[in-house]
């Protein structure tokens, strides 16, 4: 069932008159090829499927699953400047358990009313729907976008985006502490910069999506943010912080959030190379949580990728559920978790638009005492195929 429906998804976004080209995230650019007076159309997706075993204290747990998202967008010109809309979908909603993706100490959103731990939730059928305007003028670059689903001006390129992680079918331990937001109902966006510096700032939904992952949730602008960002080549640094209003439904408390981050897609040793250096840090009524992140994704062989991270997090793991009427004032115990992961891709031939890999990694983890009766000491490991574009998408900042 899960190829099935897989491969229906694959054929549908990829017909044989759009050409895989350089496409974008909420705040990124194509590079066109178009008559200026036509829509210019791109396509791009990742689908990994395979065995999932986690290893902890009492008890083991593993799942054959899924992950993957298709993305569609269309540009075209309008007015002294250029319309992009862009639209992206995920088939996790069936592909995933209900609880979604077992992972050790992985936490965020709810099942059942109840927070989730251990496990990383499906994203939404919707993970993206929503247009944006650039325009120049004298060198200045502006932006307005407006998205249904979308992602604000906070934090790093997403997880599944960013190359650096593009081999890698998990969600980092610090994805709370960094890009949660990149599914947002409501967002509208402002951005102006020149000479490959930017600064935007949006509104937007603060709570996290609810647990139907098939609709699209009702829009608010009651949170906000503001990044500051400058890219040069391979090279992308950016810092963010946001207002975010009761982001989770059993914790219902506003949250500040801070994030930087370093991102490089180029060569080194004239090898491609991607990799990210990241800090963000939640600063709740519990206390303050930092997370550090550490990733790349290394070709170092024709058809060969080295890829791994390496994560170090403040986490509400134990006191996580521990519902409080407002105004009480309660901190919950914080424990910190290291985790490293060291994996390897192989591509195989192409088929149709597209390339299979198949690969494999292992995550190791290490703990603060606290976390030492209930999970021992846990391990986990991947087997999978991945499918992807026969091109490679490169996934740009806008400036």
């Amino acid at each position: 069932m899960v190829w099935r429906v897989a491969l229906v998804l694959i054929i549908a976004f990829s017909p044989a008159e759009l050409v895989a080209q350089d496409v974008t995230t909420g705040d990124e650019e194509h590079v066109q090829s178009e008559a200026p007076s036509n829509w210019t159309w791109a396509w791009d997706g990742r689908v990994f499927f395979g065995y999932n075993y986690q290893n902890r204290k009492f008890t083991d747990f593993w799942a054959l699953e899924s992950q993957n998202w298709f993305m569609l967008s269309g540009e075209r010109p309008l007015g002294a400047g250029r319309f992009t809309f862009k639209g992206m979908a995920s088939l996790e909603p069936f592909t995933l358990k209900k609880l979604g993706s077992p992972q050790v100490f992985q936490t965020g959103e709810t099942y059942h009313g109840a927070p989730l731990i251990d496990y990383q939730h499906p994203h939404d059928l919707v993970m993206e729907f929503g247009g944006s305007w650039r325009g120049e003028h004298r060198g200045i670059n502006s932006v307005f976008e407006a998205d249904l689903v979308g992602s604000p001006a906070l934090g790093p390129t997403p997880f599944m985006h960013r190359a650096s992680a593009r081999d890698n079918p998990t969600a980092p331990l610090t994805h709370h502490h960094l890009d949660a937001t990149h599914i947002t109902t409501g967002v509208l966006r402002g951005a102006i910069g020149a000479k490959g510096f930017l600064v935007d700032t949006s509104v937007f939904r603060g709570e996290e999506q609810n647990e139907n992952r098939l609709n699209i949730d009702q829009p608010a602008l009651d949170s906000w943010s503001v990044r500051g960002s400058w890219r040069s080549g391979p090279w992308n640094l950016q810092f963010s912080s946001a207002h975010l209003h009761a982001p989770e439904p059993y914790d219902p408390y506003d949250m500040t959030r801070l994030t930087a981050s370093i991102e490089f897609d180029g060569t080194w040793r004239s090898k491609p190379l991607a990799a990210t250096i990241a800090w963000g840090e939640n600063r709740e009524i519990h206390g303050i949580l930092d997370g550090y992140l550490v990733e790349w994704s290394w070709q170092l062989w024709p058809n060969g990728s080295f890829y791994g991270r390496g994560e170090v997090a403040a986490k509400d793991i134990l006191g996580l559920g521990s519902v409080h009427p407002k105004g009480f004032m309660h901190f919950h115990p914080i424990s910190r978790v290291a985790a490293g992961t060291l994996g390897y891709v192989r591509q195989l031939p192409s088929v149709g638009h597209g390339r299979l890999g198949i690969g494999g990694d292992y995550t190791f983890y290490s703990t603060s005492d606290d976390l030492e009766l209930p999970y021992g000491s846990p391990h986990s490991f991947h087997v999978f195929l991945r499918w992807q574009p026969a091109s490679k998408m490169n996934h740009e900042h806008m400036h």
